[in-house]
Protein backbone atom coordinates (compact mmCIF):
# COMPACT_ATOMS: atom_id res chain seq x y z
CA UNK A 1 0.00 0.00 0.00
CA UNK A 2 3.48 2.30 0.69
CA UNK A 3 4.02 1.89 -2.51
CA UNK A 4 1.11 2.39 -4.59
CA UNK A 5 0.91 5.61 -2.14
CA UNK A 6 4.33 7.05 -3.44
CA UNK A 7 3.46 6.04 -7.08
CA UNK A 8 0.24 7.94 -6.93
CA UNK A 9 1.76 10.39 -5.37
CA UNK A 10 4.88 10.95 -8.02
CA UNK A 11 2.37 10.50 -11.00
CA UNK A 12 0.27 13.28 -9.32
CA UNK A 13 3.75 15.32 -9.28
CA UNK A 14 4.71 14.46 -13.11
CA UNK A 15 0.68 15.85 -13.93
CA UNK A 16 0.93 18.92 -12.08
CA UNK A 17 4.57 19.75 -13.39
CA UNK A 18 3.25 19.02 -16.83
CA UNK A 19 -0.03 21.49 -16.60
CA UNK A 20 1.85 24.02 -15.12
CA UNK A 21 4.34 23.80 -17.82
CA UNK A 22 1.67 24.57 -20.44
CA UNK A 23 0.44 27.65 -18.62
CA UNK A 24 4.06 28.61 -17.59
CA UNK A 25 6.43 28.16 -20.18
CA UNK A 26 5.84 30.01 -23.47
CA UNK A 27 5.13 27.34 -26.95
CA UNK A 28 8.30 28.88 -28.48
CA UNK A 29 10.44 26.64 -31.09
CA UNK A 30 12.68 24.35 -29.20
CA UNK A 31 15.89 25.41 -30.15
CA UNK A 32 14.70 28.57 -28.44
CA UNK A 33 13.38 26.87 -25.44
CA UNK A 34 16.38 24.74 -25.20
CA UNK A 35 18.63 27.37 -25.04
CA UNK A 36 16.65 29.40 -22.43
CA UNK A 37 16.62 26.10 -20.28
CA UNK A 38 20.47 26.12 -20.57
CA UNK A 39 21.12 29.77 -19.42
CA UNK A 40 18.72 29.37 -16.23
CA UNK A 41 20.69 25.77 -15.90
CA UNK A 42 24.24 27.63 -15.83
CA UNK A 43 22.65 30.86 -13.55
CA UNK A 44 21.83 27.90 -11.03
CA UNK A 45 17.83 28.67 -11.70
CA UNK A 46 16.61 25.10 -11.39
CA UNK A 47 12.90 25.66 -11.28
CA UNK A 48 13.03 28.04 -14.15
CA UNK A 49 15.57 25.29 -15.71
CA UNK A 50 13.17 22.34 -14.79
CA UNK A 51 10.18 23.82 -15.83
CA UNK A 52 11.59 24.68 -19.72
CA UNK A 53 12.87 21.11 -19.49
CA UNK A 54 10.05 19.54 -18.81
CA UNK A 55 8.28 21.18 -21.37
CA UNK A 56 10.87 20.17 -23.72
CA UNK A 57 10.43 16.30 -23.10
CA UNK A 58 6.58 16.79 -22.57
CA UNK A 59 6.32 18.59 -26.51
CA UNK A 60 8.86 16.89 -28.19
CA UNK A 61 9.69 13.67 -26.77
CA UNK A 62 10.86 12.55 -29.67
CA UNK A 63 12.89 15.20 -30.85
CA UNK A 64 16.79 16.48 -31.37
CA UNK A 65 16.94 17.41 -28.05
CA UNK A 66 15.16 14.13 -25.98
CA UNK A 67 18.20 12.56 -24.59
CA UNK A 68 20.39 15.65 -23.69
CA UNK A 69 17.02 17.30 -22.34
CA UNK A 70 16.76 13.92 -19.57
CA UNK A 71 20.07 14.54 -19.03
CA UNK A 72 19.85 17.54 -17.94
CA UNK A 73 16.49 17.47 -15.84
CA UNK A 74 18.73 14.58 -13.91
CA UNK A 75 21.08 17.25 -13.23
CA UNK A 76 18.39 19.64 -12.70
CA UNK A 77 16.41 17.75 -10.17
CA UNK A 78 19.37 16.82 -8.10
CA UNK A 79 20.20 20.37 -7.25
CA UNK A 80 16.80 21.15 -6.45
CA UNK A 81 16.48 18.40 -4.47
CA UNK A 82 13.58 16.74 -6.15
CA UNK A 83 15.24 13.40 -5.53
CA UNK A 84 12.30 11.14 -6.69
CA UNK A 85 11.76 13.19 -9.55
CA UNK A 86 15.59 12.57 -10.82
CA UNK A 87 15.37 8.55 -9.91
CA UNK A 88 12.69 8.71 -11.46
CA UNK A 89 14.17 10.08 -14.98
CA UNK A 90 17.54 8.19 -14.38
CA UNK A 91 15.25 4.90 -14.48
CA UNK A 92 13.46 6.34 -17.24
CA UNK A 93 16.92 7.07 -19.33
CA UNK A 94 18.54 3.51 -18.43
CA UNK A 95 16.34 1.70 -19.62
CA UNK A 96 15.53 4.02 -23.04
CA UNK A 97 19.25 4.14 -23.95
CA UNK A 98 21.03 1.42 -21.83
CA UNK A 99 24.25 1.58 -23.89
CA UNK A 100 24.17 5.81 -23.91
CA UNK A 101 28.33 7.25 -23.42
CA UNK A 102 27.24 9.13 -20.74
CA UNK A 103 25.73 5.76 -18.49
CA UNK A 104 28.74 6.20 -16.01
CA UNK A 105 27.94 9.81 -15.51
CA UNK A 106 24.04 8.49 -15.04
CA UNK A 107 25.19 5.85 -12.64
CA UNK A 108 27.23 8.12 -10.47
CA UNK A 109 24.11 10.17 -10.46
CA UNK A 110 21.68 7.74 -9.09
CA UNK A 111 24.66 7.32 -6.26
CA UNK A 112 24.35 10.53 -5.36
CA UNK A 113 20.75 10.75 -5.76
CA UNK A 114 20.37 7.73 -3.13
CA UNK A 115 22.76 9.37 -0.76
CA UNK A 116 20.97 13.02 -0.67
CA UNK A 117 17.86 10.95 0.17
CA UNK A 118 20.25 9.59 3.50
CA UNK A 119 20.06 13.52 3.99
CA UNK A 120 17.79 15.75 6.41
CA UNK A 121 17.90 19.52 6.56
CA UNK A 122 16.80 19.70 10.21
CA UNK A 123 19.33 16.86 10.78
CA UNK A 124 22.17 18.44 9.27
CA UNK A 125 21.38 21.93 10.50
CA UNK A 126 21.04 21.06 14.23
CA UNK A 127 23.63 17.98 13.55
CA UNK A 128 21.53 15.27 14.98
CA UNK A 129 23.32 11.85 15.03
CA UNK A 130 21.65 9.98 11.81
CA UNK A 131 23.36 6.62 12.94
CA UNK A 132 20.49 4.72 13.59
CA UNK A 133 18.34 5.97 10.47
CA UNK A 134 17.06 3.29 7.57
CA UNK A 135 20.24 3.24 5.89
CA UNK A 136 18.61 1.52 3.10
CA UNK A 137 19.34 4.57 0.48
CA UNK A 138 22.85 4.20 1.85
CA UNK A 139 23.03 1.16 0.32
CA UNK A 140 21.44 1.84 -2.78
CA UNK A 141 23.85 4.31 -3.20
CA UNK A 142 27.01 2.06 -2.60
CA UNK A 143 25.37 -0.91 -5.20
CA UNK A 144 25.40 2.58 -7.31
CA UNK A 145 28.92 3.37 -6.84
CA UNK A 146 30.39 -0.34 -7.21
CA UNK A 147 28.42 -1.25 -10.18
CA UNK A 148 30.25 2.36 -11.79
CA UNK A 149 33.77 1.01 -10.43
CA UNK A 150 33.00 -2.30 -12.24
CA UNK A 151 31.37 -1.41 -15.10
CA UNK A 152 33.71 2.36 -15.83
CA UNK A 153 36.87 1.76 -14.25
CA UNK A 154 38.33 4.63 -16.43
CA UNK A 155 35.57 6.81 -16.09
CA UNK A 156 36.51 10.32 -14.41
CA UNK A 157 34.06 9.94 -11.72
CA UNK A 158 35.40 6.56 -10.73
CA UNK A 159 37.64 8.33 -8.03
CA UNK A 160 35.33 10.24 -6.48
CA UNK A 161 33.07 7.30 -6.52
CA UNK A 162 35.28 5.14 -4.33
CA UNK A 163 35.69 8.11 -1.78
CA UNK A 164 32.15 7.99 -1.63
CA UNK A 165 31.96 4.32 -1.26
CA UNK A 166 34.26 4.21 1.46
CA UNK A 167 32.12 7.14 3.35
CA UNK A 168 29.14 5.15 2.68
CA UNK A 169 31.05 2.20 4.18
CA UNK A 170 31.07 3.83 7.37
CA UNK A 171 27.51 5.31 7.36
CA UNK A 172 26.29 1.20 7.38
CA UNK A 173 28.79 0.21 10.49
CA UNK A 174 27.84 2.88 12.33
CA UNK A 175 24.10 1.90 11.82
CA UNK A 176 24.93 -1.71 13.19
CA UNK A 177 26.98 -0.58 15.51
CA UNK A 178 23.95 1.47 16.90
CA UNK A 179 21.67 -1.60 16.50
CA UNK A 180 23.71 -3.09 18.87
CA UNK A 181 24.13 -1.02 21.40
CA UNK A 182 20.19 -0.83 20.91
CA UNK A 183 20.39 -4.61 21.72
CA UNK A 184 22.31 -3.89 24.85
CA UNK A 185 20.51 -1.96 26.00
CA UNK A 186 17.29 -3.53 25.61
CA UNK A 187 19.31 -6.75 27.47
CA UNK A 188 19.05 -8.34 24.24
CA UNK A 189 22.25 -9.91 24.69
CA UNK A 190 22.49 -12.66 22.10
CA UNK A 191 21.23 -9.97 19.93
CA UNK A 192 23.39 -7.88 20.32
CA UNK A 193 26.49 -10.33 20.24
CA UNK A 194 25.14 -11.11 16.66
CA UNK A 195 25.20 -7.78 15.27
CA UNK A 196 28.43 -6.89 16.40
CA UNK A 197 29.77 -10.00 14.66
CA UNK A 198 27.82 -9.49 11.76
CA UNK A 199 29.65 -5.93 11.72
CA UNK A 200 33.06 -6.48 12.25
CA UNK A 201 32.96 -9.38 9.43
CA UNK A 202 31.45 -6.88 6.73
CA UNK A 203 32.98 -3.91 8.19
CA UNK A 204 36.15 -5.17 9.73
CA UNK A 205 38.67 -1.58 8.83
CA UNK A 206 36.13 0.96 10.25
CA UNK A 207 35.78 2.53 13.75
CA UNK A 208 32.62 0.64 14.35
CA UNK A 209 34.08 -2.31 14.36
CA UNK A 210 36.66 -1.77 16.80
CA UNK A 211 33.91 0.11 19.15
CA UNK A 212 31.34 -2.87 18.57
CA UNK A 213 34.28 -5.15 20.47
CA UNK A 214 33.04 -3.39 23.78
CA UNK A 215 28.98 -4.06 23.19
CA UNK A 216 29.99 -7.52 22.55
CA UNK A 217 32.43 -8.24 25.94
CA UNK A 218 29.36 -6.34 27.87
CA UNK A 219 27.51 -8.70 26.05
CA UNK A 220 29.41 -12.21 27.21
CA UNK A 221 29.80 -10.81 30.62
CA UNK A 222 26.17 -10.48 31.18
CA UNK A 223 26.17 -14.46 29.89
CA UNK A 224 28.85 -15.04 31.53
CA UNK A 225 30.69 -17.24 28.78
CA UNK A 226 34.19 -17.12 30.03
CA UNK A 227 35.92 -17.97 26.80
CA UNK A 228 34.37 -15.31 24.87
CA UNK A 229 35.04 -12.48 27.43
CA UNK A 230 38.83 -13.79 26.93
CA UNK A 231 38.77 -13.78 23.02
CA UNK A 232 36.58 -10.39 23.03
CA UNK A 233 39.28 -8.64 25.19
CA UNK A 234 42.06 -9.78 23.18
CA UNK A 235 40.99 -8.46 20.29
CA UNK A 236 40.43 -5.46 22.04
CA UNK A 237 44.10 -5.25 22.93
CA UNK A 238 45.44 -5.90 19.49
CA UNK A 239 42.60 -3.37 18.18
CA UNK A 240 42.60 -0.74 20.29
CA UNK A 241 40.33 2.42 19.82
Amino acid sequence: MKYQTLSGLLALSLLAGCSSNKEIVPDVPPAQLYTEAQTSLQGGNWMTAIEKLEALDSRYPFGAYSEQVQLDLIYAYYKNDDLALGLATIERFMRLNPTHEKMDWVLYMRGLSHMAQDRNFMHDLFNVDRSDRDPEPVKAAFADFKRLLQRYPNSSYAEDAQRRMFALKNRLADYDLATADFYLRREAWIAAINRTQELQKTYPDTEAARKSLKIQLQAYKELGLKDSIARTQQLMELNPE
